[in-house]
């Protein structure tokens, strides 16, 4: 048996790939560091992620590949499912392989799966754009005329919020945010010019997603209040539908949402 040891990040899987056909060896398994190797491994190889190695072989399939279908093998990755990378991988070892389009070859559980975590990560990145609440932190940098910075704590059953970033620098580009996937411990920051991934060492503070009040501006805290009382004077009480609401507001949202709490 041959096993592939990567990192487990997308570059690192194209690397795999250009080993693979390098080597002229197909792994039958991938596994990530720290991962026990099957009993009876004949010849493990350990990839070194290659930035060059991994856009060739990403160049390589933009040109085989429509850029739907080239997107619908990122966000698959995305979805973080157990063994996505090994769909992956023998789907473009297919394409490199075969003459015909094996994008549309649903007989293929391969193919098939993979198109269908990709629409799941797909609407999950537009759940993010409805559901995310900012908070306004209490800057000290504004009282010296400095832009506050706006605080939005996201937990998506996916990992699409890369995907939803490009949407939020448009739409909030005149305003400092950081956006923070609490599940994943990892987040974006937006400084009115460019958007940088960041990791914290201390983030217990944020894990709730729910800044403390010292750390929210004042006028926040009053909008939150505001927004709460309209919410619930809004309500009929008597067409209240928790199933429906369910269906348009999942409830794993809620718990960041400054109107339910």
């Amino acid at each position: 048996m041959t096993v592939f040891r990567y990192d487990s990040t997308f570059e690192g899987l194209l690397t795999a790939v250009f080993d693979a056909y390098t080597r002229r060896q197909v792994p039958d398994v991938l596994l990530s560091d720290g991962d026990i190797a099957p009993l009876f491994t004949e010849d493990e190889h350990t990839v070194v992620t290659d930035p060059e190695k991994s856009q060739r072989v990403w160049s390589a399939l933009e040109k085989r590949l429509s850029r739907d279908v080239c997107n619908m093998l990122f966000f698959s990755w995305l979805s973080e499912e157990k063994g996505v990378d090994g769909m992956i991988f023998r789907f473009i070892r297919r394409v490199f392989d075969e003459v015909a389009n094996i994008s549309t070859d649903f007989a293929d559980p391969d193919v098939l799966r993979i198109k269908q975590l990709a629409q799941k990560v797909s609407w999950e990145k537009t759940r993010l754009t409805q559901f995310t609440r900012f908070q306004k932190g209490n800057d000290p940098s504004e009282n010296d005329g400095g832009a506050p910075t706006f605080f939005a704590p996201v937990s998506p059953q996916y990992n699409a919020l890369p995907l939803a970033i490009p949407y939020f620098k448009d739409r909030f580009r005149d305003q400092k945010w950081l956006i923070y996937d609490i599940k994943r411990r990892y987040g974006f920051y937006y400084d009115l010019h460019t958007v940088t991934e960041i990791t914290m060492d201390d983030d217990a503070h944020l894990l709730a997603g729910q800044l403390d009040n010292e750390m929210l501006a004042a006028d926040e805290k009053l909008f939150q209040s505001l927004w709460k009382t309209y919410f619930h004077s809004m309500a009929i009480e008597a067409r209240i539908n928790p199933r429906l609401q369910r269906q348009h507001m999942p409830k794993r949202f809620w718990h960041l949402l400054t109107e339910m709490q």
